[in-house]
């Protein structure tokens, strides 16, 4: 199917590694031109190196309140226009309620509720007209977790900002969606498999196996099939899909 992104351009924020880095490379296939944003200027370089369409790379952190214009800026003035923003940084920390601190809840929140919604606000009038909008959150925004309650915070307020973007643009024509990405085998989730494989004397697959199973999922997904899910969403494919919260998730939320 051809989306009819080839010579648009899409800002991808969190491009360095893991998702972010397979959703950079599906929107290069489509022949989208692409503004990635990461904190690593050498993981950025390489992934430019790699991608077959035009790529401005923009080592940035997103923790810093101004780092979300200066990025929209350098994506003006580099190509012009701005048509797809894809909100994916932000990793926050699990662990027990009563011993997370203050300034780690708050890190949480900046570098991946604030930092989107700025990205939203200095995007939103290059968007005006036809621009969309694909927020990465994760399936914790709509299942709450002991463990992952500043993740699940996080996701849950990124989730309802979708929903007021979408609502306001309905009237300035941006489409604004998200995903909820379930338990995706990026260097983060290996991280855990091996901590699960060495505390309970399992090897690496039968350690994949056993955490995949008590989520309820078959499997881990793969980066590359949240990417194709953020193509469809920023294409005119999904032209009546506005406020979409889509599930990739193997079946892990069996919630409404």
């Amino acid at each position: 199917m051809d989306l009819g992104l080839t010579g648009k351009v899409a800002l991808v924020t969190g491009a360095s590694r893991g998702i972010g880095r397979a959703i950079a490379a599906t929107l290069a296939g489509e022949g989208m031109r692409l503004v990635l944003v990461a904190r690593s200027a050498e993981l950025l370089a390489e992934l430019r190196a790699e991608l077959p369409t035009e790529a401005e790379a923009i080592a940035l952190d997103l923790r810093y309140p101004d780092a979300p214009a200066q990025a929209v800026a350098r994506a003006i003035e580099r190509f012009g226009r701005l048509d797809v923003l894809v909100n994916n940084a932000g990793a926050t920390q699990r662990g027990d309620f009563l011993e997370l601190a203050d300034e780690v809840w708050a890190d949480g929140f900046s570098l991946k509720f604030f930092a989107a919604m700025r990205f939203c606000r200095e995007a939103w009038p290059h968007l005006v007209g036809g621009g969309a909008i694909v927020n990465i959150a994760g399936v914790g925004g709509r299942t709450g977790s002991a463990e992952f309650t500043i993740g699940g915070s996080v996701n849950a307020a990124l989730l309802n900002l979708t929903k007021a973007l979408a609502d306001r643009g309905v009237r300035d024509g941006v489409r604004v969606n998200a995903i909820n990405p379930g338990s995706i085998a990026t260097e983060r989730l290996r991280t855990r498999v091996g901590r699960v494989s060495a505390e309970q004397g399992l090897d690496q697959a039968a350690a994949a196996e056993q955490m995949a199973s008590k989520l309820g999922v078959a499997r881990f997904g793969e980066p590359a099939e949240i990417a194709r899910a953020v193509a469809f969403l920023a294409s005119d494919q999904a032209a009546y899909c506005q406020g979409a919260i889509l599930d990739v998730d193997g079946g892990q939320t069996r919630t409404l």
